[in-house]
């Protein structure tokens, strides 16, 4: 008799991971703030906004998300400083269980441009499948399915433009989950750009990756690496540290720290060790720093 199969990853998350490591907690391109606030209701408010480091241009957003669990319903508003508006309709588990169907609506009243996507996902035991309707563009039609079983997993996806009458995207993956490590390959734009990633949980404290990227329009014959890993300094104060390396010299620190119940700062560092000295002109130096700050109530 076979043991019942878990619910795999959806194709986003297949490799997840091994992007998170090397590429969350990392804030050296911009500084943020970020302000989460909670009501006995059961309302969220957050107030986010950045400031990319290069540019110097303010980017904030203020959005309000409410859930009715006992139908699972959840509603998101956000209002964005560009004058965007952006509306979210979720409903998890209330026609059938596994099944999740949500609307996402944007809406710039200045430009006059908007958008609208349909989407569905459906998960059982060893299967997880999603399909998206983007009415605007196209219209185009979307669909991905991840099946799993002794963990080993495969999975596909496709775009189907409605009004070209024809497939405009495909891509395919292979993977293996285990309880300390991850393997996946990805097949993606057509079968034109492939991606390998390792993630390894080496104990409690400690995680390593690595991802691998051969573009056939880009690298022109070469392989972008990157190498990155994350070690637990203090589990009390919420303290880690995150480092990783590319193939062009590229080297990234991130630090992590609760500063207070509530309250946490993340600070990133990004060292081109092939321009150590180099300035670049109307750009400045080739290095970077940043930060993120987390308010939460």
């Amino acid at each position: 008799m076979s043991l019942p199969q878990p619910v795999p990853p959806s194709w986003k998350d297949l490799g997840k991971s091994s992007n998170d490591l090397l590429s969350k907690d990392f804030p050296f391109t911009s500084t943020a703030l970020e302000v989460k606030t909670k009501t006995p209701s059961g309302v969220v408010f957050k107030v986010g906004g950045s400031q990319d480091n290069k540019s110097g241009l303010i980017a904030s957003d203020i959005e309000t998300k409410y859930t009715h669990k006992p139908y699972g319903f959840t509603y998101t508003q956000g209002w964005t400083t560009s004058n965007l508006l952006k509306s979210q309709f979720e409903l998890e588990n209330s026609f059938a269980k596994g099944l999740k169907i949500d609307l996402n609506t944007t809406l710039q009243p200045d430009k006059g441009s908007k958008s609208a996507v349909l989407n569905a996902a459906f998960k059982q035991s060893g299967f997880h499948t999603r399909a998206a309707l983007d009415v605007y563009r196209g219209p185009t039609f979307t669909a991905d399915t991840v099946v799993g079983r002794d963990g080993f997993l495969v999975g596909a996806e496709a775009a189907y433009n409605v009004t070209d009458g024809k497939v405009s995207r495909y891509a395919a993956a292979v993977g293996y989950n285990a309880a300390d490590y991850a393997v996946t390959i990805h097949g993606l734009n057509n079968f034109k750009t492939f991606t390998a990633s390792y993630y390894h949980r080496v104990n409690s404290d400690v995680e390593a990756g690595a991802k691998a990227v051969y573009d056939s329009k880009v690298t022109h014959g070469g392989v972008a690496l990157e190498v990155g890993g994350k070690t637990v300094l203090d589990r009390v104060s919420g303290a880690s540290l995150k480092a990783k390396i590319n193939s062009v010299g590229v080297v990234a620190l991130g630090y992590t720290q609760t500063i207070r119940p509530g309250v946490k700062g993340s600070f990133g560092l990004a060292l081109d060790t092939q321009k150590f000295n180099d300035v670049t002109p109307n750009v400045g130096p080739m290095h970077k720093v940043g930060a993120s700050f987390t308010f939460e109530s």
